[in-house]
């Protein structure tokens, strides 16, 4: 079918990507069972979905919590935001032993979902740091970036860190300091570091600009697409291309290329173009 031929093509671009950029994949080690904590398992229907965060990651983890649950949930907007991310209720492949990590990888249906890379970073900035209710985030983020980004911070940013401008998250992204320090947090870390797509062969890549197609089509594919559609809505507040040039004016040409790099191989990888509000050095 048409659907097949579209996932086989995008299959095919990840497969492609990692041939070219493998000199940098190369030095990766083996995966680590620390690299599998977002593979989240469905034993029942021999399914893995690796989540990315603000690609649909709520909604999918609650339609896992209703394949996994052997019936205790049958709706999944039912199952409240804050339920979906509790840990405990869905299993990830980090908790298997070698030998049943290496069984699934190679025997169960694999797929994730992907997004324009500077759009998902843009909701992740909206939603980390621009609403109020956040503080961990302005706590744990936002105080380290006002440190180190902000000349003359007042006292009061340096202790709420709850006012951090798009162009100091950038800023703080490109810093090489960061990522030496630590790994990403995962809701701006790379697809390609989340779910290790050069070392895992997924099955299906679906897309955010596609989720409601893509999704039931997985959804088919495990063989229960005929009782559980995935949850649609549309949200006003989602971050869209137009919301995205805007919070990029601000950005200097030099930051965009730096930070362009960082998230390269996602572009590239999963088909998305150089956009065009970008003016790259």
């Amino acid at each position: 079918s048409n659907t097949a031929i579209l996932h086989q093509i995008r299959r095919d671009q990840v497969t492609d990507t990692c041939r070219a950029n493998s000199v940098s994949s190369r030095k990766r080690r083996v995966l680590t069972p620390n690299d599998l904590k977002h593979l989240v398992v469905d034993e029942d229907h021999e399914m893995i979905y690796c989540y990315v965060p603000k690609v649909a990651c709520t909604n999918w983890k609650r339609v896992m919590m209703v394949l996994t649950g052997r019936g205790k949930y049958s709706d999944p907007m039912e199952i409240p935001a804050n339920e979906a991310h509790v840990s405990s209720n869905l299993k990830t492949l980090n908790q298997y032993s070698i030998p049943e990590i290496n069984h699934r990888l190679k025997n169960y249906m694999k797929f994730l979902f992907v997004r324009e890379p500077f759009e998902r970073l843009v909701s992740a900035y909206r939603n980390k740091f621009t609403q109020k209710y956040n503080t961990s985030f302005h706590k744990r983020y936002g105080t380290k970036i006002v440190r180190r980004q902000r000349k003359n911070a007042t006292q009061e940013a340096l202790r709420k860190g709850d006012d951090v401008k798009f162009e100091e998250f950038v800023a703080y992204l490109i810093d090489p300091h960061t990522q030496r320090e630590e790994p990403f947090n995962e809701h701006w870390q790379t697809v390609y570091s989340l779910c290790h797509p050069c070392h895992i062969h997924y099955d299906l890549i679906g897309k955010y600009e596609t989720l409601e197609e893509d999704s039931n089509y997985v959804l088919q594919l495990a063989g229960v697409g005929n009782y559980l559609k995935f949850p649609t809505y549309a949200k006003s507040t989602r971050t869209t291309d137009e919301m995205t040039t805007e919070f990029f004016q601000n950005i200097s040409s030099l930051h965009q290329t730096q930070l362009y790099e960082v998230y390269k191989l996602d572009f590239l990888m999963f088909n998305y173009s150089v956009p065009s509000y970008l003016k790259l050095e």
